[in-house]
């Protein structure tokens, strides 16, 4: 899959006294985006319900580049940066960029599938594997032990 860039709307209430974006609306919109991949690739929140899995994170990690303040244009991207072959654990890195090409911001996260009846974690059935294995990669892609 090419680039999924997802355009975001800055609204007053992501602005700090500072009059810049708050820190942690940088992890919402990692996670808006993330979510948005996985909704257009036909994993949707039913679809999780259904087999009874969820995706969880066991690490954030924002390096902040340039600020981020009301009127600039702001979009966040998403690959792959490391994956076990069964994608039951997996490392993605957003890229924040403000008007159209100034890297803003870069979110890693790394995270794997939950199984939530039995509330451990677990192997990803196919759809879902087949969604990871079809997000954009980063070049410096690894295969996860």
């Amino acid at each position: 899959m090419e680039n999924f860039l997802l355009p975001i709307q800055l609204r007053w209430a992501d602005i700090d006294a500072n009059f810049h974006v708050r820190h942690s609306v940088y992890y919402d919109w990692g996670a808006m985006c993330r979510m948005e991949f996985l909704r257009a690739m036909g994993l949707t929140e039913s679809v999780f319900h259904q087999l009874q899995i969820g995706p969880i994170l066991f690490r954030e990690e924002s390096r902040f580049k340039r600020e981020l303040q009301m009127g600039d244009t702001v979009a966040i991207d998403l690959c792959l940066l490391a994956a076990r072959q069964d994608f039951s654990r997996w490392t993605i890195r957003h890229q924040l960029f403000k008007n159209n090409d100034t890297l803003a911001a870069i979110l890693t996260v790394d995270g794997a599938f939950l199984n939530t009846h039995l509330r451990k974690l677990t192997v990803p059935p196919a759809l879902a594997s087949d969604t990871f294995s079809a997000m954009p990669r980063a070049e410096e892609f690894t295969w996860l032990n």
